[in-house]
């Protein structure tokens, strides 16, 4: 297993009791949901990468003080190098979203929180998932994640 790890930030725009998904295309999941995501730039905070995330791939303007932290996943097994993913929830943006790479999605929906599509991507599903239930951190994919025994 690799040494390093790739930090991804997840935009979470609500509104009115829905969540927006993007359809992503091409070879990690294409066909399948996801949220407005990626990957941190070098010398780049999380806050700064969710802002252009949302702006590159949805058209949204997002200000950083308008950024909930709402999860953290640590993730092993959605790619060749183990991940941790930060959710921010946004409630405040400037625009309609809008499909702005149509070369890596296909679509752009709403989905009710409580009636999301079947054909989410496992990863970004779990970081919406413990969003739902209010569960800040969670581990996904690794093998020694069991409790550590209490100390007698």
């Amino acid at each position: 297993m690799s040494d390093r790890h790739i930090i991804d930030v997840h935009v979470l725009l609500v509104r009115d009791g829905e969540l927006l998904l993007i359809e992503r295309r091409g070879a990690y999941g294409g066909g399948m949901w996801h949220l407005p995501s990626g990957k941190l730039d070098a010398g780049e905070s999380v806050l700064a990468a969710a802002v252009r995330e949302a702006r590159e791939e949805v058209s949204v303007i997002v200000e950083p003080g308008d950024l909930r932290h709402v999860h953290t996943v640590h993730v092993a097994g959605s790619g060749p190098v183990p991940r941790l993913g930060m959710f921010f929830e946004v409630r405040n943006w400037i625009g309609e979203p809008v499909n702005a790479e149509p070369e890596k999605c296909s679509a752009v929906e709403w989905f009710p929180v409580d009636a999301l599509p079947e054909d989410v991507i496992p990863y970004p599903l779990a970081g919406i998932r413990a969003y739902l239930d209010g569960t800040t951190f969670d581990v996904l994919g690794w093998d020694d994640h069991a409790p550590v025994p209490a100390m007698a």
